[in-house]
């Protein structure tokens, strides 16, 4: 069983891709609308700039087929810039509208703090995460969602002041933190999701991906 990774243009899809093959899970790229809808996973990386991303999206149709599929709860994961996406609009590019799938906008760091925001930092998770677990992420962002939202479970981190680190609701999880780059705790969280979303893990393939 295979997990769907849409290509946004601006993605880490090596490394994304590399660590669900060393939990012995196949990936699959697809820009195509329908597929995005019917498969049994789906992950939306990314690394780059909101706008840029949000248009590529939309390209396609694909910003209506990820919106379908979140708000219905069915397992779906977003990382970093594809995080940000999911939320109603960004600082980092005015005027344009983000999927809209979670209540909130991103704001980019305090000019007092470094920016970006790089390497590791501890989680605090809400008593109330299935996926989501305390431990040390791995980030490299310079603009985040300040506050978890009405309606999800989440975990923060500190930079400068407390800004949201990963949300869950249902099977969608989404990380401002890269789980693909944060060693044995990020793994662990890649194992619980793909738990949730019913993927059979199979043998490690990473050294094929590689």
């Amino acid at each position: 069983m295979s997990v769907l990774v849409v290509p946004t243009g601006s993605a880490n899809l090596a490394s994304v891709r590399a660590a669900f093959a060393r939990e012995g899970v196949e990936t699959l790229l697809s820009r195509d609308a329908d597929a995005i809808r019917d498969a049994r996973a789906v992950v939306l990386p990314g690394v780059g700039h909101f706008a840029a991303a949000m248009e590529s999206l939309r390209s396609d149709g694909l910003d209506n087929a990820l919106r379908d599929r979140m708000l219905a709860e069915r397992p779906s994961l977003a990382i970093c810039l594809g995080f940000q996406l999911l939320c109603t609009d960004s600082e980092e590019a005015p005027g344009v509208q983000g999927l809209g799938v979670i209540d909130g906008s991103i704001r980019r760091f305090e000019d007092d703090v470094r920016c970006p925001h790089l390497g590791w930092t501890e989680v605090t998770a809400d008593a109330g995460c299935r996926l989501i677990e305390d431990g040390w992420g791995c980030f490299a962002h310079s603009y985040r969602l300040e506050t978890v939202p009405d309606g999800w479970r989440g975990a923060t981190s500190e930079h400068g002041s407390s800004f949201v680190a990963a949300v869950e609701r249902g099977a969608v999880l989404a990380c401002q933190l890269h789980p693909e780059l944060s060693g044995a705790w990020g793994a662990a969280l890649l194992r619980r999701w793909l738990d949730i979303a019913g993927v059979t893990r199979g043998r490690s393939t990473a050294a094929e991906v590689a």
